[in-house]
């Protein structure tokens, strides 16, 4: 039995029950799940890969995962579709992504071996090419070696390939190292998938936006250049960015002509607990759709009872807005409301539960009106034991997020401050949860949390708390797939 058969045959046999997994977040059937990959859209449907250890819930030999959906909510799982089978993967078949082409869906990856002293890794990228369920390494793999890159640059931090096509041609970002061990993105070009180009450095860290940057992404949107990256390293800056592993983005002009980026950043993309690795995809509509995985590397724990590790965000719009990306939640699921409650200028002095406002699997928006006050707290997945706690600080300007009390019970962050943004005496405060995420959409998205929480089901409950007195508006849906 040769690798893929043997993980597509383990995960059958051992898939983990729906019951148990979150409702509408993509989750792996069985094992372990990290980045995105492969983000795109073929014959209509969109494909969602992901790094994938089927074989334990921690990181392992990494294959390629697989899932379908027309509608973001609804997921198809979909048997593995690689595996380090190969003498240039035979590591890993780390991060990629994805496009159609007349030649079928191809995937392109980082196929991962090991140096011939044993001591480090050599990265390279490599193509597949399938029918959306079934995919073949190509024989000139890898198509893009660390030989290429100019003298100095890393060979062994040289991932995470994104492709896309412009004008008959395509092109590929991706993640490297210069010879200081600085972070930068790459450019390469082909007119023909198979031999490539380098073009070229498109960004760099200038040595203070951490160490490797990993998972680029480049595309345009409303007039303006995007640059998405994820660096590893980096060190607290206030509140834009926090100690660890960050994703990034980058907004400018870019001259297709000389390949170059000018570009204003690096800003923050979620300011929440648990976030990584984003990647896009065009839809045929126009609009731009991010996911990314639910989960950082430096707090990394679930339950031991669990047979699956790893959450992606629920996919999200894309916009500019007054120089800033904005991210809402993908449109698809309001075909999914149910049990609609609305609450209108409604008083909250001390604290307060508000009759059908309650779950586990919910839309949930709150404005906060004007009022005489210093804090309003929010409640989730509440009982006598458990909560999430959501603290909107009005003097300060701070929103903070804190899952202490959701049942941890690994030593790791719980506790996430951003800006608010609070705008003419009000602030609206949009919850996508699921069973076992918070990810909170402030003032429409111009600010995004997002928290990983495994509070026992049965704490549904959602309490609100006011220091003085103000008047809230209160919108929600339950989530029913």
């Amino acid at each position: 039995m040769d690798i893929l058969e043997k993980a597509r045959q383990y995960e059958d046999i051992n898939r983990v029950s729906e019951k148990v997994r979150p409702l509408f977040h993509v989750t792996p059937p069985v094992g372990w799940v990290n980045d995105p990959n492969g983000f795109s859209v073929y014959q209509g449907k969109v494909h969602l890969f992901y790094q994938y250890h089927p074989y334990s819930t921690g990181w392992g030999p990494m294959h390629w995962g697989h899932q379908v959906t027309e509608d973001f909510v609804r997921w198809h799982e979909c048997p593995a579709a690689l595996a380090p089978d190969k003498s240039y993967d035979s590591e890993g078949c780390f991060s990629g992504s994805g496009i159609e082409t007349d030649e079928g869906h191809v995937l392109v990856y980082t196929g991962v071996t090991k140096e011939k002293d044993g001591k480090g890794n050599i990265q390279n990228q490599c193509i597949a090419i399938g029918d959306g369920i079934n995919y073949k390494k190509i024989p000139a793999n890898p198509v893009i070696s660390g030989d290429m890159l100019p003298e100095g640059f890393s060979r062994e931090d040289f991932r995470d390939p994104k492709i896309w096509k412009e004008d008959g041609i395509y092109y590929i970002v991706a993640g490297n190292r210069d010879g200081n061990r600085e972070g930068q993105v790459v450019l390469f070009a082909s007119e023909d998938l198979y031999n490539w180009n380098y073009k070229g450095v498109l960004a760099h860290s200038r040595g203070n936006v951490g160490s490797m940057w990993e998972c680029p992404d480049f595309f345009g949107l409303d007039g303006k250049h995007v640059l998405i990256c994820s660096p590893q390293d980096m060190e607290a800056k206030g509140y834009e960015f926090h100690s660890g592993n960050n994703s990034v983005y980058y907004l400018g002009n870019y001259d297709k002509e000389s390949m170059t980026f000018s570009s204003t950043g690096p800003f923050a993309l979620d300011y929440g607990l648990d976030f990584y690795a984003p990647q896009t995809t065009l839809m045929p509509d126009g609009r731009r759709i991010m996911v990314a995985w639910m989960q950082s590397w430096d707090s990394i724990f679930a339950p031991a009872s669990h047979k699956w590790h790893g959450i992606m965000t629920f996919p999200r719009e894309l916009d500019i807005e007054n120089n800033r990306l904005i991210q809402r939640p993908a449109r698809e699921l309001e075909n999914y409301y149910t049990n609609k409650v609305i609450y209108k200028d409604e008083v909250v002095e001390g604290s307060r539960y508000f009759d059908g406002i309650c779950g586990r699997a919910m839309d949930l928006a709150v404005e906060i009106n004007p009022g005489t006050f210093h804090e309003f707290i929010i409640d989730l997945a509440r009982n006598e034991k458990y909560y999430t706690r959501i603290v909107f600080n009005k003097d300060k300007d701070i929103i903070e997020t804190d899952r202490t009390f959701s049942g941890m019970v690994r030593d790791v962050a719980c506790i996430r401050r951003a800006r608010a943004g609070y705008k003419d005496g009000t602030i609206k405060l949009r919850f996508i949860m699921d069973y076992n995420s918070v990810e909170l959409f402030v003032n429409n998205g111009e600010t995004v949390l997002s928290t990983v929480i495994y509070t026992p089901l049965e704490a549904q409950g959602v309490l609100f708390t006011c220091d003085g007195r103000i008047t809230v508006n209160i919108e929600k849906y339950d989530i029913v797939v």
